[in-house]
């Protein structure tokens, strides 16, 4: 009688100076076809060969009329484009200085290192949280006084999303994949660490993820909808079944809070990144410990799987390290 198949074995395939995306999912910085990573450096994207494990190119965003570019995130939304979110100072004209700009979306096309179409600002006016960017689902959300604004990346059309039971602002949220729920936590003014679930085809709040014993850092979907990571302050990280809402799992291994998680494509594995320095790799069904991953030297804030689920990418403020699972 066979044995259970072999776990993954993750093994160090180098490391570059720059970020991935630090307050929201890293997943977009992968392409499509799992060849090549973006990592935002300074006012540059520095583009990694994942199979060779080294730089393969170098993009040098700039944007007229901005200077001192803040580079947050790039995200692959095609094979030839990224999507990009920063912010700069504006350039002055005549002595007169134009202060700092808002959140700046843009696409830039990779073989042609140029801008795509036009620069948008995002949330522009007063009270409006940070942008978040949901890359597998392609939009842009924005909160303000109990609604949510989505924007679409390619088509730059906007939907609205009134929730309103939620009267203070959500500093971590995450919508799912399939469209049916969306997870609130960090809820300005609130004693409770727990988030909170709304069922979106009713706008109302539909249950609670009960048990956090501090703040939640990360919250993660499993592609397919089915499965929910909570990553939390506390040193755990939880998952739980969509719908149900039933605690399925919880990991512990990390020493201190942990920043993010996030799924395999399969739903079989989850990755999860640590103030401990740490990556781990985790079997979802069992909630066994696969690997720790600690070539870090720093405190890891996010962690990707390739859409393939062959690569791991992680990053702390200032470094991106990458990982290969063995054949």
């Amino acid at each position: 009688m066979a044995g259970p198949p072999p776990s993954p074995i993750w093994t160090s395939h180098g490391r570059v100076e720059g970020h991935l995306a630090l307050h929201y999912s890293p997943a977009g910085a992968f392409s499509p076809d799992s060849t090549t990573l973006a990592v935002v450096s300074d006012e540059k994207i520095v583009l990694m060969n994942l199979a060779a494990g080294d730089v393969g190119k170098v993009l040098k965003v700039h944007l007229k009329g901005i200077t001192d570019l803040n580079l947050h995130s790039a995200s692959y939304i095609s094979p030839t484009r990224l999507f990009i979110l920063a912010n700069g100072i504006i350039e002055e004209k005549n002595g007169k200085g134009g202060g700092a700009t808002p959140t700046l979306g843009f696409q830039w096309v990779v073989d042609q290192d140029a801008l795509y179409d036009k620069v948008d600002t995002i949330g522009t006016g007063t009270g409006y949280g940070p942008p978040t960017y949901f890359p597998r689902l392609g939009y842009v959300g924005l909160y303000k006084d109990s609604f949510f604004t989505l924007w679409n990346v390619n088509s730059g059309r906007a939907m609205g999303v009134k929730i309103p039971d939620l009267t203070r602002r959500p500093n971590l949220y995450a919508f799912s994949p399939d469209g049916h729920f969306l997870l609130l936590a960090q809820i300005e003014g609130s004693d409770n660490a727990d988030p909170v679930v709304v069922l979106l085809k009713e706008r109302k709040f539909a249950d609670v993820l009960a048990g956090h014993q501090g703040t939640v850092l990360g919250l993660s979907f499993s592609p397919d909808s089915h499965l929910v990571a909570t990553a939390c302050e506390d040193g755990k990280i939880r998952i739980w079944r969509e719908g149900e809402w039933k605690l399925l799992q919880v990991l512990s291994g990390h020493v201190g809070p942990v920043h993010w998680a996030d799924f395999s494509p399969d739903g079989k594995w989850l990755a999860s990144a640590g103030e401990d320095k740490t990556v781990r790799v985790w079997n979802v069904e069992t909630g066994q410990l696969v690997q720790t991953l600690s070539e870090s030297k720093e405190p890891v804030l996010t962690v990707a799987f390739s859409p393939n689920g062959n690569y791991i990418a992680a990053s702390t403020e200032g470094t991106t390290l990458m990982w290969q699972r063995a054949q």
